[in-house]
């Protein structure tokens, strides 16, 4: 909206900074809550479409982890890089250009001929996400000036973020079932196009000032040591772990990672400050936030593989039997959002990852005749409400006196920790699927054809299994890092995981 200047006659844009607020700030929250949402429901929507595409592209089971990996994984490692870019090159300018990228990315995707080019896409679109969530963040801190607007802004963030990968599973379900599993990546180009034609108008550009430094060999050594560690999972799907050419990979993946942490002990304007990882409640946050995501990322994926080809549930059934998972997680979170101020982040944490470790154990009991109600629904509904008590506290721990300087950085590493945790579980434990199984239907040959049927289920099993360790690993370090008290508990924006 713009308005004439009395003195001049000519039409003055409002832009931050100016006097009162700006005419056009719901509907810029508007447009981001559509960016945002998109960008949350890729993360969810190609589990509903992965068998229909795997069986489509010829993908084996060995790389069917790269259509939730290569997403995840650009993602996470190019997180923090993504808001040094849209700070210093202007939030609206890369808010825009991540939706445009997004959208074409998702196109490549939805035409794709080959599992090369779906994994390109898929690579591609967590990339330009990588720019338009940070953005999207900035963009609501310069626009809401008033705090109470704020906070109601980022309730609305918020709440998109929690519900995001409910709607995500529907909507999955539906296009695959009614449409054809493409448009599951087709559906992001009509609602970015939308979003661009509302962000010109209605969102204002701001920009950090100060140095205007990216650190480019940061970016780099992480995300190409995160690619070759999770190359190397997927090399031992293949070829097995006694396999001499698996290791090269993990042996470069090291080499690259520990190249990162020498370079952001050494440059002036590292990509993470390792102070924000030193502080113990904080670095603790973030090891838990990554073991806890290692050991459920895959349980979505696996799940959705389990219901449509053991349980035969249509794409759309898969999707709303994923729902009172969702729901458990927004009654949870409503129940710890009040606990936390009484007792503290650590007892929240701790109880929620033992509870939610014992809901995956429970899950794998499963079978190739396991019912839904008595076999899954318990299961899920255990894990969901215990892992609710998790996400706010570990959000709270990870802005832990992190100040005004890292509150940024700090807050991108719990996106950060997350996402890597998932690329990782998905990768290493599809390697775990892969090799339980073969182990299982080598030693049950008896079953004749049974034994194959069997052996998926067993390898699925099992990954749940190693999803359990993981969470107990995570309620480990919670209860030996966490140590901040109840009257140290920081707001985080949007009330919820980030």
């Amino acid at each position: 909206m713009s308005n004439k200047d009395v003195t001049t006659g000519k039409k003055h844009h409002w832009q931050p900074g100016d006097e009162g607020l700006d005419p056009n700030r719901w509907f810029a929250l508007t447009v981001i809550a559509i960016a945002s949402l998109m960008i949350v429901l890729d993360a969810s929507i190609i589990n509903l479409a992965l068998p229909k595409a795997q069986k489509a592209l010829h993908i084996s089971n060995a790389n069917r982890q790269w259509v939730v990996t290569a997403y995840s994984l650009a993602f996470g490692s190019l997180l923090l890089l993504g808001g040094r870019i849209a700070d210093y090159v202007g939030r609206k300018r890369i808010f825009i250009i991540g939706l445009i990228g997004f959208a074409l990315a998702s196109a490549l995707g939805g035409f794709a001929t080959t599992q090369g080019l779906l994994f390109a896409a898929r690579g591609l679109q967590g990339a330009f996400a990588a720019l338009l969530a940070p953005s999207a963040l900035s963009l609501i801190n310069v626009t809401f000036t008033v705090p109470k607007e704020r906070a109601r802004a980022f309730g609305v963030y918020g709440a998109i973020s929690g519900g995001g990968a409910a709607i995500g599973l529907i909507a999955g379900g539906a296009l695959t079932e009614f449409a054809n599993w493409r448009w599951c990546l087709f559906v992001n180009v009509p609602i970015a196009a939308i979003a661009v034609l509302l962000a010109i108008p209605n969102l204002h550009e701001s920009k950090a000032a100060g140095d205007n430094k990216y650190d480019i060999p940061g970016a780099v050594t992480v995300t190409a040591g995160l690619i070759c560690l999770v190359y190397g999972f997927s090399q031992a799907a293949n070829n097995g772990w006694a396999n001499i050419h698996t290791y090269p990979y993990f042996i470069v993946a090291a080499f690259f990672i520990g190249a990162f942490f020498v370079l952001e002990m050494q440059v002036d304007n590292p990509l993470l400050p390792l102070r924000v990882l030193t502080e113990r409640n904080r670095g603790g946050s973030y090891l838990a936030s990554l073991l806890t995501g290692t050991g459920l990322f895959a349980m979505f994926l696996f799940l959705s593989i389990y219901m449509q080809n053991f349980l035969h549930y249509s794409p759309l059934r898969s999707g709303f039997a994923f729902l009172p998972f969702s729901g458990g997680i927004i009654i949870g979170a409503g129940v710890a959002s009040q606990l936390l101020p009484k007792v503290g982040p650590r007892p929240l944490m701790v109880g929620g990852l033992v509870v939610g470790a014992g809901g995956l154990w429970l899950l794998s009991g499963i079978t190739p005749t396991s019912e839904y109600a008595r076999s899954i629904l318990p299961a899920m509904i255990i894990m969901s409400l215990g892992l609710a008590f998790v996400f706010i506290p570990s959000a709270s721990t990870g802005l832990h006196n992190a100040g005004e300087h890292d509150a940024g950085v700090a807050s991108a590493m719990l996106n950060t920790s997350q996402q890597i945790g998932g690329s990782l579980g998905a990768a290493l434990l599809n390697t775990v699927a892969i090799s339980s199984a073969s182990t299982y239907i080598a030693a049950h040959k008896a079953l004749g054809d049974k034994a194959a049927i069997f052996g998926q289920v067993h390898g699925f099993s099992t990954t749940f299994k190693f999803g359990t360790g993981f969470l107990l690993a995570a309620a480990i370090v919670s209860a030996v890092m966490i140590n901040v008290g109840k009257d140290s508990v920081v707001e985080t924006p949007g009330g919820g995981a980030l």
